[in-house]
């Protein structure tokens, strides 16, 4: 990030002379150091970039790239630090090919006057489809600067599995598989009869379990197949919070934990956005590109 010219965009965000000049002594005369094992601590100063770890880090960070959020048509452009991805719908694979060319086309003009770079070789694809298309998956690739990309039958994003299908149960059940490791590792804290009380055990499992198996749920609502499985999960969670018999009555379990059931937990708790539990209507492509 370049200072002078993220100094330079200010005015037009409708901040007033006084705030850019003080955002001005923020950014100037920065310093850091690399601190190796037996090596001197010497200071170097550094004319690009935001100071890590202050608040208003992000917000800078956010006004310097929103030159790069174009109009794409039946498009969608969501970044985070430094992954930016682009996601186009139509019915037609060869129109979203092209839509593509065209957004990164104009990504590619707006970045260069801000000095930014895509490391285009960690640029991944995947070509979505509704559950009813029963054709070959489509292996179209994408130019990128001299480079085609080839489609993937899965992707991760953010730590979000996306399949083919645009299904979210590949994603939770991927979900669960490191849950039932961290509950494997936490119940040996509270062993039958002895160990940590029942309260802190609750603690453990609303704060460390239901974060992992839940994550996205609140943009992506879990199918009704995979709340059952993890639903099964929750209960043996429970009977280890409450020391109860594998044999206890569930409804009678879910009183005596203070938790309400699973999927009414989830649900409760959980709005469905805008991803919901729907599948795009149409053939959609997503290209994620790593800055």
């Amino acid at each position: 990030m370049d200072s002078s010219v993220l100094l330079s965009l200010l005015p037009h965000k409708g901040l007033s002379p006084y705030l850019i000049l003080w955002i001005g002594f923020f950014l100037r005369d920065s310093i850091c150091r690399l601190t190796f094992q037996g090596s001197p601590p010497i200071f170097t100063p550094v004319s690009v970039g935001v100071p890590q770890g202050s608040p208003i880090s992000p917000l800078l960070f956010v006004i310097y790239v929103s030159s790069l959020y174009t109009d794409i048509p039946n498009g969608l452009t969501i970044s985070y630090p430094d992954d930016f991805t682009i996601t186009v719908a139509s019915r037609s694979y060869r129109t979203n090919i092209h839509l593509f060319q065209k957004a990164c086309s104009a990504l590619e003009r707006n970045v260069t006057p801000r000095n930014i770079s895509f490391a285009v070789a960690k640029t991944e694809l995947i070509h979505w489809r509704t559950p009813r298309e029963n054709q070959t998956p489509c292996r179209l690739p994408v130019h990128l600067e001299g480079q085609a990309f080839y489609p993937q039958t899965s992707l991760r994003w953010l730590g979000i599995l996306f399949t083919l299908s645009f299904d979210p149960r590949a994603h939770f059940s991927c979900r669960l598989s490191p849950a039932k490791g961290a509950f494997a590792a936490i119940r040996r804290l509270s062993p039958p009869s002895i160990g940590l009380p029942p309260h802190l055990c609750l603690t453990l499992a609303r704060s460390l379990l239901a974060p992992i198996c839940l994550y996205c749920s609140a943009v992506w609502l879990p199918s009704p197949c995979i709340m059952d499985t993890m639903s099964v999960f929750w209960r043996w969670v429970c009977r280890w919070t409450t020391n109860c018999f594998s044999t206890t009555n569930s409804i009678c379990l879910y009183k005596e934990a203070c938790p309400p059931p699973w999927p009414a937990w989830s649900a409760t708790s959980i709005p469905c956005g805008a991803l919901g539990s729907s599948v795009p209507p149409r053939r959609s492509t997503q290209l994620p590109l790593v800055s």
